[in-house]
C-alpha cells in the first residue's frame, strides 16, 4: 500500500501496522519531533476519567495511549485491529486488557464504556462515519469520546512548511529509522487526505454526538476533539465550556 485515501482497505492497512509494531512508538517520537507525547497528555486530560470508570482506547496499538488511564487504576481496554501491534504491547503491558477488534464493527455491547477515545487512528478506518456511530454506540448516555488526529494547520505559511515535511522530509527520516519506510509515505499521504476541523465537527455531529468542541495543538497540525453522548446521564457543561473557548483559536 502506497496510496492513501478516504476508501482504505483494513487487511491492508492492519498487515502495514503489523510490520511496524516493534518499532512503532520510537519512530513516532522521532518524526514528531518529541510532540507525540505532550499531544497524548492533552487527551488524557480532555477525557476527565476517574477510578471506577471504564474507558474504550481504539486504535490503541501498543498500548501507549491507554497506560495513562491503567497507570491511574482506571479500568481500560485497548482495542486494535493489528494483531502485531496488539502482541507488542501484550508484552510490554501484560496488566492491559488488550482486545482485536474492528472500529466499525466493534466487538463491545451497548453502553459498555463510560468515556471513548481513538487518538491518530480514524483517519486509518475505511467507514469513518461507520466508527463514529459505533463508538456512539458503545458509549454510555452522558458520555464523553475523545479524538486526536492530525488535521490542517491554521497558519497559511505554516501548512505550507508542514506539507513539505509531510511529502518530502517525513519519508526521508523514516528509511533512517524504520524497516518499512513506505508505510510512512502512506501514513504522510493519509495526513494530506484527511478533512480539516471543521468537517470532522460535522461528522461528529451527523454521527449523533452533541457538544461538539475542538483544540488546536501545534498550530492546527492536530485536533483534539471533544463531544458527548446524549442521555439523561448528560455530563456538566462547565468542562466543555472551557474547551469551547479554544475553539479556532487555540494553537499551543
Amino acid at each position: 500500500m502506497n496510496r492513501a485515501s478516504l476508501e482504505k482497505r483494513p487487511d491492508e492497512v492492519a498487515t502495514m501496522f503489523d510490520d511496524v509494531a516493534p518499532k512503532y512508538d520510537v519512530v513516532n517520537d522521532v518524526l514528531s519531533l518529541g510532540q507525540t507525547r505532550r499531544w497524548r497528555r492533552v487527551v488524557v486530560e480532555a477525557m476527565e476519567v476517574h477510578r471506577g470508570q471504564r474507558v474504550l482506547d481504539l486504535a490503541a496499538g501498543t498500548g501507549t495511549s491507554s497506560e495513562p488511564y491503567a497507570d491511574a487504576g482506571i479500568d481500560v481496554v485497548a482495542c486494535d485491529f493489528s494483531l502485531g501491534m496488539l502482541k507488542v504491547g501484550k508484552r510490554r503491558r501484560p496488566d492491559i486488557n488488550f482486545i482485536a477488534g474492528d472500529a466499525t464493527n466493534l466487538p463491545f455491547a451497548d453502553d459498555s464504556f463510560d468515556a471513548t477515545t481513538i487518538s491518530f487512528g480514524l483517519r486509518n478506518v475505511n467507514e469513518p462515519h461507520k466508527a463514529l456511530q459505533e463508538m456512539l454506540r458503545v458509549t454510555k448516555p452522558g458520555g464523553r469520546l475523545v479524538i486526536a488526529e492530525f488535521s490542517q494547520p491554521v497558519i497559511p505559511l505554516w501548512r505550507t512548511m508542514y506539507t513539505e515535511y509531510l511529502m518530502r522530509a517525513l519519508p526521508a527520516v523514516a528509511t533512517k529509522v524504520s524497516s518499512n519506510p513506505g508505510a510512512y509515505v502512506y501514513l504522510a499521504e493519509s495526513i494530506r487526505a484527511w478533512p480539516d476541523q471543521d468537517h470532522l465537527a460535522h461528522w461528529l455531529s451527523e454521527a449523533g454526538w452533541s457538544d461538539i468542541t475542538y483544540r488546536n495543538l501545534s498550530g492546527g497540525i492536530v485536533a483534539v476533539h471533544r463531544a458527548n453522548k446524549p442521555g439523561s446521564e448528560h455530563r456538566p457543561s462547565v468542562p466543555v465550556a472551557k474547551l469551547r473557548r479554544q475553539v479556532k483559536r487555540s494553537s499551543r
